[in-house]
């Protein structure tokens, strides 16, 4: 990016941040200041933005709204709810059609706003599916008494929602047309959410140690382990992103980007406010 670019998509990023703010208040009771402060909306706009930097503030909508539903519900999950019961009932709101709560309607007008085919409609809808009951997994591995194999927190790693954000983007902005076109896409998609399952544990474990959260190193993982397994799914991922270039352009650069940002983001910062 020239310096024009960098000056156009940092504009872009303001502009998404300021517009999630004042969306967010429209739901205030999901959103507290003490956790989601301007630099988590602000830093969901610079991730957007720079992510998609041939995009339109109007494009980047709704991934950034998607992105914002993932914290909410993260936060609902990991550090609200009590009971199994109090799980069930979040997710059950969420994927609704005539939701009671304000995540479930958070839910609901960001799927309106994406004016989706039936079908695409559908696949949405399964792509938050995914992610929630992800989610409601790993609170039920974060209090069972032996905790999941590596594999198979890996094989969870929808809870982190980058390939829920990621189809969200691509329907709102016309790059999948069909169903078809969501799972050719999905292989790649899924081995980058692996991988950025594992740099967010490596980023926020001492974070996350605190509030008693799961992640690879309360499993047993050392730092070198952890970093040996994220340098091998990069690769997996750049190997699966290559022959979709052609195809797919921009998902396949939005996926490498994936890659790339979230590591240098990470290696300095993280979204959440310290509270």
């Amino acid at each position: 990016m020239n310096a024009f670019d960098t000056g156009r998509a940092c504009a872009l990023a303001v502009t998404g941040g300021r517009e999630l703010a004042r969306h967010a208040a429209r739901f205030g009771e999901l959103f507290p200041a003490a956790a989601f402060d301007a630099g988590l909306y602000t830093s969901l706009g610079l991730a957007s933005a720079f992510g998609s930097p041939w995009a339109t503030a109007g494009e980047l909508r709704a991934i950034n709204r998607a992105s914002l539903l993932v914290f909410a519900a993260d936060r609902l999950i990991d550090h609200e709810a009590g009971t199994r019961e109090d799980v069930a009932a979040l997710v059950a709101d969420c994927l609704s059609d005539a939701p009671g709560g304000p995540a479930g309607a958070f839910a609901a007008d960001l799927r309106a706003m994406l004016d989706t085919t039936p079908d695409l409609g559908s696949t949405w809808h399964d792509q938050l599916g995914r992610m929630l009951t992800a989610m409601a997994r790993e609170w039920e591995w974060s209090r069972a008494d032996r905790p999941p194999a590596v594999e198979e927190y890996l094989a969870n790693a929808g809870s982190c929602g980058a390939y829920f954000v990621a189809v969200s983007h691509w329907i709102a902005t016309g790059q999948v047309s069909s169903p078809a076109a969501v799972e050719l896409l999905r292989p790649a998609g899924e081995a980058v959410q692996r991988y950025l399952r594992l740099l967010n544990d490596l980023a926020t474990h001492h974070r996350e140690k605190a509030y008693g959260d799961l992640n690879a190193f309360t499993l047993g993982l050392t730092r070198d382990e952890v970093t040996g397994r994220m340098a091998e799914l990069a690769r997996e991922a750049r190997t699966l992103i290559e022959p979709l270039r052609d195809g797919h352009p921009r998902p396949a650069a939005y996926l490498t980007w994936q890659l790339d940002y979230s590591a240098g983001f990470y290696g300095l910062s993280d979204f959440w406010a310290t509270t």
